[in-house]
């Protein structure tokens, strides 16, 4: 819900940019020689948070990218001289996409690692719990739910994690 929030105020912020760009080309002459300056700041000033979200959380680039696409596609001209400048693709270049990748998958390998060691402790306490009471039903009960709700937690941050490492992936391949 999150991330669908971010993108309908992304969205809202790109068309705004997208129209104050225009109006700036539709300036008087004496205000246009002010304009091309005037059009790159608010460009960069649009996707500044964007880099910010992307450099905290790599999902924050299935969001920021596309908007950063559609951008160049409206304004290819504006977003030549930002690279140029910028000496790489803006406001996301591949290698900047690749190193999210990597960051993502990191974090899943981080987490996948934590995960083992919390259900490895939750199980063996509801073991230690039925070693002690061999002839009650609520350890036996409370093992099996430790065993399900590894699987289920499991289930939920990998399906997660593929969706977000192929989304990922097929924006560094662009």
């Amino acid at each position: 819900m999150l991330l669908l929030l971010s993108a309908v105020i992304v969205s809202a912020a790109v068309l705004a940019a997208a129209g104050i760009v225009a109006r700036g080309r539709g300036a008087a002459p004496a205000d246009r020689a002010a304009a091309p300056s005037a059009t790159y700041l608010r460009i960069l000033a649009t996707f500044a948070p964007g880099i910010a979200a992307a450099a905290e959380d790599p999902r924050a680039l299935l969001v920021w990218q596309p908007l950063a696409s559609t951008a160049r596609a409206m304004f290819p001209d504006d977003f030549a001289a930002i690279d140029r400048a910028a000496g790489a693709t803006f406001p996301f270049s591949r290698e900047q996409i690749e190193a999210a990748h990597a960051r993502w998958s990191t974090a899943w390998l981080s987490w996948e690692h934590a995960h083992d060691v919390e259900y490895k402790l939750k199980a063996a306490a509801a073991e230690e719990e039925l070693r002690a009471s061999p002839g009650s039903a609520v350890p036996r009960a409370r093992l099996d739910s430790v065993e399900r709700e590894k699987l289920e937690s499991y289930q939920r941050r990998y399906e997660e994690y593929t969706r977000v490492s192929k989304a990922l992936k097929n924006l560094a391949e662009k």
